[in-house]
């Protein structure tokens, strides 16, 4: 009786009315595809997402109004922002749309952004960056941003575009303070943004889980940096170091995850 099902790459949704229910799956997606499922996932995300949007519902109003079943959200529908919020505070990934593979390639003018020589992979930015993405649909991969172009495109206004950016780096101050307490850095994240009824900035989607961010294990990320090791983490980037290692990258065919590998990612989550 929820009507018609939109699939996004990890969420099932039914829009009811002024709402929408969110069903977070199992199924893991990595460089804009689905690559199979890590048992548990779902789970961990939609407790980790109700978890942040208490934490840091004195920043901004978010869109959550409950969390009838472990996997399961109920929340306000608003008008989506067409623009995935990227903040980073290192240098790191292995994505087409992360800054250390453009930097790895030689440029040093990434979103916008100048970049100094010299730089090492996964080391801290001297200060936190937005790199803002296109929010692609389902199956299209998410394009870079500027904030030149986005003005220009008129995607948003200027003040809305100002709020964005304001409150995507207190949120991301917030969660790296929560995050620190835990032993963990939070590495980079994502935020999602629409306009309520009133047309009132609203955070949506999901916040500071290990699909949408980066996190390290801060008590070893020193020692593993000196010696040119990727850093403990627990979030999906062992997965996508897993599919480059074994050659893919979102094009071709997708390797199967092994039994041994999905119960890693599992315990991981």
């Amino acid at each position: 009786g929820l009507g018609k099902k939109h699939q996004g790459k990890v969420r099932d949704i039914y829009i009811v009315k002024d709402k929408r229910v969110f069903i977070t799956t199992d199924r893991q997606s990595a460089f804009d595809k689905v690559l199979g499922f890590i048992p548990y996932k779902g789970q961990v995300l939609t407790s980790l997402s109700t978890f942040w949007f208490d934490q840091t519902k004195d920043i901004i109003q978010n869109h959550l109004i409950s969390q009838p079943d472990p996997n399961v959200l109920l929340v306000k529908e608003c008008k989506l922002i067409p623009i995935e919020m990227v903040v980073r505070g290192y240098i790191t990934g292995v994505t087409d749309t992360s800054i250390w593979g453009s930097y790895e390639k030689g440029e040093r003018v990434i979103y916008g952004i100048k970049f100094p020589d010299g730089l090492k992979k996964n080391q801290k930015l001297k200060e936190q960056v937005i790199t803002p993405t296109t929010k692609a649909d389902f199956g299209e991969h998410d394009e870079r941003l500027t904030e030149k172009e986005i003005l220009q495109r008129r995607i948003v206004s200027p003040k809305v575009w100002k709020d964005m950016k304001d409150v995507s780096l207190k949120l991301f101050a917030r969660g790296q303070k929560i995050a620190n307490k835990a032993g963990m850095i939070l590495v980079d994240t994502k935020y999602e943004f629409g306009l309520d009824e009133k047309g009132k900035l609203i955070l949506i989607d999901e916040i500071h889980t290990p699909d949408s961010s980066m996190y390290w294990v801060k008590d070893t990320y020193k020692n593993k940096l000196s010696v040119g090791q990727e850093p403990e983490s627990y979030d999906k980037e062992p997965l996508r170091i897993w599919f480059k290692y074994h050659g893919y990258t979102g094009k071709g065919k997708i390797p199967k995850m092994p039994p041994e590998f999905l119960a890693k990612m599992s315990m991981l989550y």
